[in-house]
């Protein structure tokens, strides 16, 4: 008669003497693995979209690469920091066209970013309550969203034509608000169309962020504050806006970083050559590469652009950061 030892056992006993089997490591390892082989796919497409493109700009800004050296840039001749040093020499043509081109897109950015975050948070606090019809005006909010960026600049560019276009019809036919039609594609008018058009698109996504934010706030927290005898506006101040902080930080960044590199309304507004108040600094670098052939220069512009991107968006989370911290304890 044979007897099994404890220790040979296939069933441990834990402490409540319940059974308990050993977990087996490969399956969990498998288990653990098969997202991360899912998302492989996608990774290596966004390398090959993104990355391997930044990469190439990069050694291309140390390239004295110009119209002769198109057809094999890698023959081009090194010119080290020569082209940064250029871009940032404030005392020369191209540093301060360059910055110039900064100093417009930051004005730019600000008033737009600061205008789609009112609007659409304004909007978005008119639609909380249900009232009826109030689906049809969420839907119309969204049209200028959903709508294809050339398709709705490029009736904006009808609409600020001198001649026939609608927006002097009304401002100067019907409510007699000016002296004469204006024109608003050319000279300084041209910054008014640009934020025009750029907030007319871009509220929309405000208003849809702010929304859905809005509907994780308890309704009690306001029927509360109407007992307490609260107003309208001190809610907002003291309920909803504070409510908001962490949707507003992840909205405010967002627009900010689409805002600054805005290509494809300045260029379908105005065309390869932008007017001086309207000159983003994306327009400003394609003009540098694409139509004076220097993209050594351009290239230079666009890290630049880069970096300073990276630095902003860096600093923001940082202070965001602790401003949230600071609220939290």
């Amino acid at each position: 008669m044979t007897t099994t030892a404890p220790a040979e056992a296939a069933v441990h006993k834990s402490p409540s003497g319940a059974a308990k089997r050993t977990p087996r490591r490969p399956g969990r390892i498998r288990r653990i693995g098969l997202p991360y082989l899912l998302l492989l796919p996608a990774l290596l497409l966004e390398l090959l979209v993104h990355l391997v493109p930044m990469v190439i700009g990069i050694v291309m800004s140390f390239k004295e690469l110009t119209q002769f050296y198109i057809r094999d840039w890698g023959t081009a001749p090194w010119a080290g920091l020569s082209n940064y040093k250029v871009s940032v020499d404030f005392d020369a043509p191209v540093g301060q066209a360059l910055l110039h081109s900064f100093l417009v897109t930051v004005a730019f950015t600000l008033l737009s970013v600061g205008l789609c975050w009112l609007i659409g948070t304004a909007a978005a606090i008119c639609m909380q309550d249900a009232f009826r019809g109030r689906g049809l005006l969420r839907a119309l909010f969204l049209v200028p969203y959903a709508l294809p960026v050339y398709a709705a600049v490029i009736t904006w560019v009808f609409m600020f034509q001198h001649d026939n276009g609608l927006v002097n019809h009304v401002l100067h036919d019907q409510l007699h608000l000016t002296g004469k039609p204006s024109f608003w594609l050319i000279d300084t008018n041209s910054f008014v169309a640009l934020l025009t058009v750029s907030v007319w698109k871009g509220w929309p996504f405000a208003f849809l962020i702010v929304m859905a934010g809005l509907q994780n706030i308890p309704g009690e927290l306001y029927e509360a504050a109407a007992l307490d005898g609260a107003g309208m506006w001190q809610q907002i101040r003291r309920i909803t806006l504070p409510s908001l902080r962490p949707v507003n930080q992840v909205l405010v960044l967002v627009l900010f970083l689409w805002t600054f590199n805005d290509f494809n309304t300045p260029y379908v507004l105005f065309g390869k050559s932008a007017p001086e108040a309207a000159d983003l600094i994306s327009v400003h670098i394609y003009q540098a590469s694409f139509v004076t052939w220097n993209f050594g220069t351009g290239s230079a512009m666009s890290v630049l652009l880069l970096l300073f991107l990276l630095v902003v968006t860096g600093v923001y989370l940082v202070l965001t950061s602790r401003g949230r911290k600071t609220a939290d304890a």
